[in-house]
């Protein structure tokens, strides 16, 4: 399994895509700092392919004032959990 970490808003740039297009089917995707936006109802369609699989920051939803607003298919981890993630992981593979 690889996780794959996402920096970028799907609002703001299409690198999403590039990483989409990359993940295998026991893939992660990890959504951090301005990623997390992709979180939100509005924007979590872009991830529809992996919602079972999509994973974001929540010290990064709070420091955005998101903390609350993610669409419910997002499963939201603290730093403890990203280290899990990472852990779990055979590799990690980080979209800026």
């Amino acid at each position: 399994m690889i996780l794959h970490i996402l920096n970028r808003s799907p609002g703001g740039s299409l690198v999403y895509r590039d990483a989409l297009a990359s993940m295998g089917p026991d893939d992660r995707l990890l959504l951090i700092e301005d990623g997390v936006q992709g979180a939100l109802p509005a924007q979590v369609r872009h991830f529809e392919p992996v919602l079972d699989r999509l994973f974001a920051l929540r010290e990064d939803l709070v420091s955005r004032g998101l903390e609350g607003r993610c669409d419910e298919a997002v499963q939201v981890v603290d730093v403890d959990g990203f280290v899990e993630l990472t852990e779990e992981a055979d590799k990690t593979v980080s979209w800026f």
